[in-house]
């Protein structure tokens, strides 16, 4: 899209950008538009939208210098261009401006005000004192794409009984596994919304990902389990997550969401007087929500248990800590491989540190058992091998 002059235009970043994508191809529905004031009102006081939960109101409200006198002149009927990283890439058709609260507004969206939240200190920074509103369409592929490789696969296989996650797979763990399998047994097809956010926090999502399709590749049933780029932008943040995750899931074509029981949504709280949790939300949605246990390994048990089964006590149990698996992965270290299966860490690891070893071919030969053929080894071969030796017993 090219800018035209006549028309004013509007600053927009990506983030925003994705969310009114979202939005455009019906994956946040019943919501289909940017909201007026007074509509915009009554969701954030009910938090519902057509008789269908949804948490706060859905508008736009970009900061900048340029937008904040931009906006209040702007007239209804009025068409401007919508402007990402200097390029056009939709359009927005004036229906009503008027001032918003923002600190209103963070309180809506987080529970919280407090700018030393991450997610309240991000939006904070993003979030402009004026919103329009009105009919518009953008241009961002990767949202229409992930929705028709979806609906493609549901049509390949004849799925009837499909089921989504969200995933951070930061990195992708044994856990991760046991879950991911738990839920094929039965499901007809596994969507996995791999989440991809705008921050560098964690791996890289190309890391992440190229990690989980190499275990669905290699250790799972053929057309059984999808994965698909989820850029989960500021409304996904907070208390509200698991609401907006699963209007996604049902909209995208799923009819069950799998969620941990430890997932922060999950919280007992108080409305009118009456102890309440989500699932009473998510009662009027078409979707089945299904939790699932937490997994630790047990070095009692020797294997892999739900803690609502394992008798042994918490210092028998090794937790799935994402954060600290990172921090031996950021490192250049293997994870052992009741962790993380050695080809997963393999992966990762020859992608975060390319090229590490000068004289890789050599020491490959010179330390691992071969069949005499020498040829061209990868670090990703290397790093599978060396974790074999690690596991070999000792002679003594």
């Amino acid at each position: 899209m090219t800018s035209s002059k006549r028309n004013k235009s509007l600053y927009i970043d990506t983030e925003a950008l994705s969310t009114l994508a979202l939005v455009q191809e019906g994956l946040l529905a019943p919501v289909t538009k940017l909201m007026g004031r007074r509509e915009a009102e009554e969701v954030d006081r009910t938090r519902q939208y057509q008789g269908l939960p949804f948490p706060f109101s859905f508008i736009l409200a970009p900061r900048g210098k340029r937008n904040e006198t931009i906006i209040p002149t702007l007239e209804p009927g009025e068409t401007v261009d919508l402007i990402n990283e200097g390029k056009k890439v939709g359009e927005l058709t004036v229906e009503e401006v008027f001032p918003i609260d923002p600190k209103e507004r963070l309180i809506h969206i987080y529970g919280s005000a407090d700018p030393t939240h991450p997610g309240v200190k991000n939006t904070m920074a993003r979030l402009g004192e004026w919103a329009v509103s009105g009919p518009y369409r953008v241009e961002y592929p990767l949202i229409r794409d992930t929705v028709n490789r979806i609906r493609q696969m549901i049509r390949r296989t004849g799925a009837q009984k499909i089921s989504a996650m969200m995933l951070a797979a930061n990195p992708l763990n044994r856990a991760h596994e046991r879950i991911i399998r738990q839920i094929l047994t039965r499901a007809d097809l596994v969507v996995l919304f791999l989440r991809k956010p705008f921050t560098d926090e964690g791996l890289r999502y190309d890391i992440r990902h190229n990690a989980v399709q190499l275990f669905i590749d290699n250790f799972l049933p053929r057309n059984k389990v999808l994965v698909v780029p989820f850029e989960n932008t500021y409304i996904f943040a907070g208390y509200n997550e698991l609401v907006l995750d699963a209007l996604l899931a049902r909209n995208a074509g799923c009819n069950e969401l799998v969620i941990g029981k430890n997932h922060a949504g999950l919280g007992l709280y108080y409305d009118q007087n009456r102890l309440n949790t989500i699932f009473d939300t998510l009662s009027g949605l078409d979707l089945e929500i299904t939790t699932v246990d937490e997994y630790v390994y047990c070095d009692t048990c020797r294997t892999l248990v739900s803690t609502e089964t394992c008798p042994h006590g918490q210092h028998h149990h090794i937790h799935y800590h994402s954060e600290s698996i990172m921090t031996l992965i950021q490192n250049g270290i293997l994870p052992p491989p009741i962790l993380v299966r050695k080809e997963i860490s393999a992966n990762i690891l020859a992608s975060l540190f390319p090229n590490r070893f000068e004289n890789l071919q050599e020491t490959y030969y010179s330390l691992m058992p071969s069949s005499g053929l020498l040829e061209p080894k990868s670090d990703e071969q290397f790093y599978v091998k060396l974790m074999e030796l690690y596991q070999t017993s000792s002679l003594t």
